[in-house]
């Protein structure tokens, strides 16, 4: 946890000295501190570099922290609801829903969805596939894990289906790799506006899953185990649906798509803490959003003065280190 919490705090002050104009850490933790406490004269920075820190790179990076923490605690959520620690929050097709409103905002024009912005489009796309998938894996009165494995995956590609189809209806080459970027994900709209509603629907969500933290253990041993202990299986696994659907609908609607982050995380720290989630929750927290302010760093400065979307770069970090990770698991290999 401590090595969780400076690796943060690492990526988190060099995310906002590094770029097109780089200033000293030092300088960046006085403009911070001169900001949130009113201590210190501002005579050691110029007025530009007070701009730069405060009002654009300390946005972007706190939305990194906020989605990265937000996509892991989904992923949390999503390998205890299947048993599965290679799920992610994909699975569930939510971000694919998402993809959906958000794309069809972009091309339509928001004046075809009257005042809803595009991020509002989204979580309502994500709202939606979070009720098809709910509804298609039910059966009985029941929700079984591989029903909802297969509800979501079968609703996400055609999701992924109909966010392609509607970016092959863009009438200008402008709005057409505005939804390509969207859907490959990207910090760049970060501003404080856009903080709010995710950082508090990611503290309501973490206060819940704290709450959830014993029963979360025992879901992860099996449904005949977690009753015998008393817990309401099936009404449990309802709740952390629609946990783990409203915080990636969140995330999912003011970053875009991006992969790999509730998947690599929370794997990777199960392989090096157990599986207690009274300990994992707040580590997965911690990792995922220095894992994603880390990843932000090097979408923005790899190609200066382009910028790589953040989900290209997730995709190949995460790529490998998935197959490293599931190589070094024993219980993952072959056999009947």
């Amino acid at each position: 946890m401590v090595g969780l919490l400076a690796g943060l705090t690492v990526a988190f002050t060099a995310s906002v000295s590094l770029g097109p104009l780089p200033i000293p850490p030092l300088t960046v933790w006085r403009i911070l501190l001169h900001h949130m406490t009113g201590l210190g004269r501002p005579t050691g920075w110029t007025r530009v570099q007070d701009d730069v820190v405060w009002d654009l790179r300390l946005p972007r990076t706190l939305l990194g922290v906020v989605v990265g923490a937000g996509l892991t605690a989904t992923g949390i959520v999503t390998q205890a609801l299947v048993r599965n620690p290679l799920a992610d929050p994909y699975v569930l097709g939510i971000s694919q829903g998402a993809s959906v409103g958000a794309v069809a905002s972009i091309v339509f024009g928001l004046g075809a969805f009257g005042a809803l912005s595009t991020e509002s489009a989204a979580f309502l796309g994500a709202a939606g596939a979070f009720v098809l998938v709910y509804v298609f894996a039910r059966r009985s009165g029941s929700m079984a894990p591989l029903r909802l494995v297969l509800a979501g995956v079968a609703l996400g590609f055609a999701f992924n289906g109909i966010a392609h189809f509607l970016v092959l209806q863009a009438d200008t080459p402008g709005q057409t790799n505005t939804a390509l970027f969207w859907l490959l994900g990207s910090l760049a709209n970060g501003r404080w506006g856009q903080l709010r509603w995710p950082a508090g629907v990611l503290a309501a969500g973490t206060v819940v899953l704290f709450a959830k933290a014993r029963a979360l253990n025992a879901l992860m041993a099996g449904d005949e185990t977690a009753a015998s202990l008393g817990i309401q299986v099936e009404r449990l696994r309802r709740q952390l649906l629609g946990l783990a659907s409203l915080l990636t609908g969140v995330m999912v609607a003011v970053s875009g798509s991006i992969g790999f982050v509730g998947l690599i995380v929370p794997h990777a720290l199960r392989m090096i803490m157990g599986t207690d989630h009274r300990w994992l929750i707040p580590a997965g927290i911690l990792g995922g959003a220095a894992f994603l302010v880390a990843v932000d760093i090097v979408a923005r400065l790899a190609l200066q003065p382009q910028e790589l979307p953040i989900g290209v770069v997730t995709g190949v970090i995460g790529a490998p280190v998935f197959l490293l990770l599931m190589a070094r698991r024993r219980d993952l290999g072959g056999g009947p």
